[in-house]
């Protein structure tokens, strides 16, 4: 299947809510027919994995390997594995963040989390099974994304260890688990915003920056182009979590699908916290037109990642 090659202007301005229902649409059919059956043994895993994978949501990460791939004259069939990939491992990393030993969280996309989902009962043990069966959820995801990123093929500029690579690194302790260590180290202490910045670099920026490498990589982009990407996606992923930590503060539950001011009530660390809520607008801002920049040599093809920073940028959940 091949991605949408139309570009935005006045007259023909991009269609993104129709461009994120095909998206999704097709990485769901795509993780459907990846994962395991919820029939398949162990039965209660395979539910486990499949029920926050499933929620809903707008599957971000995945339109935007998939736009990426577009913009290098590439196709959606051969960035989907690498766009599956990518959301086994934002769910993985969503699971164990709401779980009682980390975020604590009970709501996520306004249904209950894995670990609430999957308890046994409201007592101790019920209550400790629903966690155990969440981490594993979560240790399966994490490891069935590679299994799911080993079929994609190779390309003449990049191997299959450059793809496995490129997912160990955005997902190892350097990155997304270095960013989430960083933040529970800040929780009930003063953080600078430069220790800040190190956090959502690698707990949010690094997985979207891998994204749409990988989607560049499908299409085996340029060195221009994949460096054009990594700008792109590193700026968008800041403002991303900038977003983020603006609407904690400033949206409610219901419009969330999550618990609004969890990260008051925890004292952790955000934008708005350290340097003001209008200051924050500003951070996001400018992180979002650098983005923009970055797909200048893109000439009119990246329409799609254009719409998908602009709408990351202006989204009220």
């Amino acid at each position: 299947m091949r991605g949408s090659r139309r570009t935005s202007s006045p007259s023909n301005p991009f269609d993104l809510n129709a461009y994120l229902a095909r998206s999704t649409a097709t990485v769901n059919r795509a993780l459907d027919r990846f994962l395991p059956s919820e029939r398949t043994r162990p039965t209660t895993l395979h539910r486990a994995m499949r029920y926050p994978l499933f929620a809903g949501g707008k599957r971000l990460r995945p339109a935007l390997c998939l736009a990426a791939a577009e913009a290098c004259g590439g196709r959606w069939d051969e960035a989907l594995p690498l766009a599956c990939a990518v959301e086994c491992i934002h769910t993985y990393s969503l699971i164990h963040d709401d779980l009682p030993c980390m975020d604590d969280d009970d709501l996520r996309r306004g249904q209950p989390t894995c670990h609430v989902k999957f308890r046994t009962g409201d007592d101790a043990a019920g209550r400790q099974r629903g966690e155990a069966m969440a981490l594993l959820a979560g240790d399966a995801l994490l490891t069935f994304a590679f299994e799911i990123a080993g079929q994609c093929r190779a390309w003449p500029r990049y191997s299959h260890r450059d793809i496995l690579l490129e997912i160990a690194r955005a997902a190892g302790s350097r990155q997304l688990i270095a960013g989430q260590v960083a933040d529970l180290e800040g929780e009930g202490r003063a953080v600078t915003a430069r220790e800040l910045r190190y956090i959502h670099e690698r707990k949010t920026a690094a997985l979207l920056c891998c994204a749409v490498r990988l989607g560049g990589m499908s299409a085996n982009c340029t060195p221009l182009q994949l460096q054009a990407l990594t700008d792109f996606g590193y700026h968008v992923g800041l403002a991303f979590q900038v977003i983020d930590d603006i609407l904690d503060v400033t949206q409610s539950s219901k419009t969330l699908g999550k618990t609004a001011g969890k990260d008051v009530a925890a004292q952790k660390a955000t934008y708005p916290a350290i340097v003001g809520l209008e200051k924050s607008r500003s951070i996001a801002a400018q992180l979002t037109n650098k983005a923009f920049t970055a797909l200048r040599p893109f000439r009119g093809r990246a329409a799609a990642l254009d719409a998908l920073a602009q709408f990351l940028l202006k989204r009220d959940r």
